[in-house]
């Protein structure tokens, strides 16, 4: 009987451990109504300071298009700082294609105020997830 309480006792202990150490995440959930057509698909990125336009973000979702709208949801998102980068992937061939020169021939967008002039910055896109659920909506 003793070692019955005992063991009940270890495994209340975990259980109790295990819930104090995991992390509250949030959901991030991005719109865009300028997609100028329906073909293709629209690519968002949800990247840290150290994938920003380095390749893939720490999270990657693809939407197909309707009417020049779609919406996005990152779920599970832990606390920190973080930039979406979003792309119309005319073609789908899933990545940016470029004019020779280097500029870009599909739209894309940021999270934050504007799209900039040249390649975007972390500090230009980045937001902070804290404590509750985030949208946003990226313009073309």
């Amino acid at each position: 009987m003793r070692t019955l309480g005992l063991l009940l006792g270890l495994f209340l202990m975990s259980v109790v451990v295990t819930a104090q150490t995991e992390e509250t995440t949030y959901n991030i959930t991005i719109t865009i109504d300028n997609v100028v057509n329906d073909n293709g698909s629209v690519l968002a990125g949800l990247h840290n300071v150290e994938t920003f336009m380095k390749g893939k973000g720490v999270q990657n979702l693809q939407s197909t298009i309707k009417d020049g709208k779609i919406t996005l949801v990152f779920k599970d998102v832990k606390p920190g700082e973080y930039a979406i980068l979003a792309m119309h992937d005319k073609n789908n061939n899933k990545q940016m294609d470029r004019e020779a020169n280097g500029m870009p021939t599909e739209d894309y967008g940021i999270s934050g105020s504007s799209t900039p002039y040249g390649p975007p910055s972390f500090n230009d896109a980045k937001f902070t997830v804290t404590d509750k659920d985030l949208e946003f909506a990226i313009r073309f």
